[in-house]
């Protein structure tokens, strides 16, 4: 997740005389979420799908937890990205903070992750850059919603609009930068600029928190059946209609029951958010370090045969691949880690920040 109201949630930030404090809920959101991407792409070494090898028990409960994740979980990743982007206006301080902490990392990790899939994995690649490749179509779309962020604050009815270009997107979106996915999931990043204040108190409440309990435990119960009743891929919002479903009609009551599901399940997910300060609320402004590094490992982990020990080894490769992928979350997210690992995350102002602390130790040089 990625605030417009600083070049990026990673950055250290100067001393000043006198700060906003944070929010410790939302830092909490941010680290619960951004886990729980780490979480979702390690489960995918897990045995899963039909053509994966393992058992077929193991591929009913891997599955089973995979669809009850994935049918919220990145929605309301979107949702809180949308809030922390409303103040996202047309100037040039904010123009140029798009492109030195969305565009050039895009530019930057979507290199290193396709040059690293290619030589440890053998993966040949075509249209790099053009076509994000796993989890860089979140800066993709990152980019991109944020151009839209100023049209849609001033649009009357804009989650009805975004929910119709979500709609119409899968008759026609192609994956040419992630375009599908951005306008599919598109309602979820207005809707995040929408809310406000009042909203996210209203989930914040004792019996806001129950509600969330129940919701998230029937959402469970029915992504039971999900995995029988549609493709996996209708969790990505990636793929056009015609791929799915020969009936564009079921087709867009499928797109709008996801939409309907990722909206519950997300604020489900919110209303059971701890709203005080934790050990982890600390770790939730490295959020974009654990997002671009973690899919080294993630895709490491798979090139040195981790699936067919998965296969073998169930239940206990799901517990365990699910325990290291916390830690790993937890891990690039502490300060000594991630501070250094931003020096990627953030090279523009890096390398700003150096020249900063050079003029401040010797100002002859200035």
């Amino acid at each position: 997740m990625h605030d417009a109201g600083s070049a990026t949630q990673s950055r250290p930030v100067r001393p000043a005389v006198a700060t906003k404090q944070r929010d410790p809920w939302f830092d909490n959101a941010k680290m619960l979420l951004v886990v729980l991407v780490v979480v979702g792409h390690a489960w995918t070494l897990l045995p899963l799908f039909g053509g994966d090898a393992g058992s077929g028990t193991a591929k009913l409960y891997d599955g089973w937890l995979y669809h009850f994740l994935y049918a919220w979980h990145i929605p309301a990743f979107v949702i809180v990205t949308g809030y922390l982007s409303r103040s996202f206006e047309y100037t040039r301080a904010r123009l140029w903070s798009l492109v030195t902490t969305v565009a050039v990392p895009y530019l930057l990790f979507e290199g290193l992750l396709v040059w690293f899939r290619h030589e440890l994995g053998g993966v040949e690649f075509e249209r790099i850059w053009a076509n994000p490749h796993w989890p860089m179509w979140y800066l993709s779309a990152l980019f991109f919603w944020r151009l839209l962020t100023p049209v849609f604050t001033r649009l009357p009815g804009k989650v009805v609009v975004a929910t119709a270009i979500s709609l119409a997107a899968g008759l026609f979106a192609t994956d040419l930068l992630d375009n599908a996915r951005i306008l599919g999931l598109l309602p979820f990043f207005v809707l995040g600029l929408k809310m406000h204040e009042g909203h996210w108190n209203l989930l914040r409440t004792r019996r806001a928190r129950w509600y969330g309990v129940a919701v998230l435990v029937l959402l469970a119960v029915a992504a039971r059946w999900a995995g029988g009743l549609l493709e996996t891929e209708w969790f990505y919002y990636r793929t056009r209609y015609d791929a799915l479903d020969p009936d564009d009609v079921r087709a867009l009551v499928i797109r709008m029951g996801m939409l309907l599901g990722g909206l519950v399940g997300a604020f489900a997910f919110f209303a059971v958010v701890p709203r005080t300060r934790t050990w982890f609320s600390a770790l939730g402004g490295a959020t974009l370090v654990v997002y671009l590094y973690h899919g080294f490992v993630v895709l490491g982990a798979e090139f040195l045969g981790y699936k067919g020990w998965a296969a073998d080894h169930w239940p206990l490769s799901l517990v365990l691949t699910t325990v290291v992928a916390v830690a790993l979350a937890v891990l690039l997210a502490w300060g000594p880690v991630s501070s250094r690992l931003n020096l990627l995350v953030d090279p523009v102002g890096s390398w700003q920040r150096a020249r900063r602390r050079h003029r401040d130790r010797d100002p002859s040089s200035a």
